[in-house]
């Protein structure tokens, strides 16, 4: 008989076969009954629901949720093949939330597909699938986006339920911005004769500044002799975002949350207390309080750290090279790697004290702070040299999260326009906000966001005079809370007054 390590490797062996063909939904009958209890019973199978399983981390605890959304778009792409093969798509108004770059997890998934039976099927964690027996695109109006069967974003704009608007407005603006013109637009709307939902269309065109848009569908509708009412289908208007010729969702998308989400962030500051004329006294409080911020900086990223390893650290006294503790020790490299990444951002905050303009700045500083965050490590064999290159290439998941962060190709659309909004912004409360928001939004790195997302939010708050502030560990839960708020309800408010309390309080003095 085989020993026990035996057996569970030929089980792993299994799944890794299944997972060959690309497959994310795991069936009963992709492998053994034996096989199936020898993965469960050790974490690293989760089940679904009934017979469909998902691959999962052993030891990540129950109701650890981070395998479940990391695998819940692909989980259904295969459920729902399985179930309907080529015979169904997600409605019009998911089609165009993830056409427009969100892919936040929702509570329940909305489907079409022929021979659907009307009914909820649970899911994990308090989300679930609805499949509605509604008609399903013709083949023309059929998109996919990795794997999943969507509406074209012109088919789904006009098939979309008016309340749509009011319950999604980033994602349908984002939509119509990408649209070069109208022609594919009113090209739908004449044939299926849709007076209703031509004047919903123009009006949203004429909510986001786009006039001609707006006039050609009307003018097109007209000429056809239908009868078109315009109605702004939005519930508010936002500053206009100039057209660009930008196929990427990712950069429209972007621009539209920092349009919409700096309305509720503009006077909700204390005002900043006066230009910084004295750069030498700044830097020298910047330079007091670094032992604290590195502990709670590193503590909320679960590193344990202490005040007198960061000191050791500070002073010099940490030698990886001939103490085989600090050698081997991941917290000290942490905390190594953090004290190295503080110098180089406090060489950004030199610069933008001099009148530097703080987006410019951070567009090229924000590289070099990560580096030597991660250097120690790689200096010991821990870590590749190449995780020293810059932007991750494949995808990152966020512990617990529903917000699945931008995929790698968005990543490098993306960045560049965070820059682009921190270099334009003239208010000193939105760049800290929504510099450190949108930052760990996209999620560039495979590790170390949030730590670079801090370091980022003290340079926008040094740009405007505002001290150096320390977000503290106790506060880790409200924190995370009020970025999730952010990243899946797009609510800004909890982040916003989460830091406006924060600005100019003393932090809390480390432990130990």
């Amino acid at each position: 008989m085989p020993p026990p390590n035996a057996k569970l490797a030929a089980a792993l062996e299994s799944l890794k076969a299944v997972q060959a063909t690309g497959r994310v939904a795991i069936r009963s009958r992709d492998i053994t009954r034996t096989v199936r209890e020898l993965l469960l019973k050790h974490g690293f199978l989760q089940e679904v629901l009934r017979g469909w399983y998902i691959q999962a981390r052993p030891g990540a605890g129950e109701g650890e949720s981070t395998a479940w959304y990391a695998s819940f778009w692909d989980f259904c792409r295969d459920y729902l093949t399985e179930r309907f093969g080529s015979d169904w798509s997600l409605t019009p108004e998911q089609s165009i939330v993830l056409l427009a770059g969100n892919t936040t997890v929702p509570r329940q998934l909305l489907v079409r597909a022929k021979g659907a039976h009307n009914q909820v099927t649970q899911f994990l964690y308090g989300t679930s699938l609805y499949e509605g027996a509604h008609a399903l695109p013709d083949a023309a109006d059929t998109t996919r986006l990795n794997g999943l069967r969507l509406f074209k974003p012109e088919a789904a704009l006009v098939a979309a339920q008016p309340s749509f608007f009011e319950l999604y407005p980033t994602e349908a603006r984002t939509i119509l911005s990408m649209q070069r013109d109208a022609s594919d637009l009113l090209a739908r709307l004449l044939k299926g004769g849709h007076t209703v939902v031509a004047g919903r269309v123009a009006g949203a065109f004429r909510n986001i500044g786009r006039e001609r848009e707006a006039d050609e569908i009307l003018a097109g509708m007209r000429a056809a002799d239908y009868n078109v009412r315009e109605t702004d289908p939005f519930k508010d208007r936002v500053a206009r975002i100039p057209y660009r010729r930008e196929r990427s969702p990712y950069v429209h998308r972007l621009r539209l949350l920092w349009a919409t989400m700096r309305e509720a962030i503009v006077g909700r500051f204390p005002a900043p207390p006066h230009p910084v004329n004295d750069m030498d006294a700044y830097l020298r409080r910047v330079d007091d309080i670094y032992v604290t911020d590195a502990y709670h900086s590193l503590s909320i990223e679960g590193y344990q750290v202490s005040s007198k390893l960061i000191e050791r650290v500070r002073s010099g006294t940490w030698n990886p090279d001939d103490d085989d503790g600090d050698r081997e020790h991941r917290n000290a490299l942490a905390a190594r790697g953090y004290w190295q990444a503080f110098q180089a951002v406090k060489a950004s905050v030199s610069k933008v004290l001099s009148g530097q303009n703080p987006g410019e700045v951070a567009d090229y500083d924000h590289g070099a702070w990560y580096r030597e965050l991660f250097a120690p490590s790689v200096a010991v064999g821990l870590l590749k040299p190449e995780n020293l290159a810059g932007y991750r290439n494949g995808p990152v998941y966020i512990r617990g999260s529903r917000h699945v962060p931008l995929n790698a190709d968005a990543v490098r659309d993306a960045m560049p326009t965070l820059f682009e909004l921190l270099g334009e912004e003239p208010d000193p409360a939105v760049r800290v906000v929504l510099g450190h928001f949108i930052f760990v939004y996209i999620h560039p790195y495979y590790d170390g966001n949030g730590r670079t997302g801090r370091f980022l939010m003290n340079v926008m708050m040094a740009a405007a005079g505002y001290p150096w502030t320390v977000i503290p560990v106790q506060a880790r839960a409200r924190y995370l809370a009020a970025l999730e708020a952010a990243s899946v309800e797009q609510d800004i408010g909890p982040f916003t007054a989460f830091l406006a309390e924060l600005v100019g309080k003393p932090p809390t003095p480390p432990a130990g």
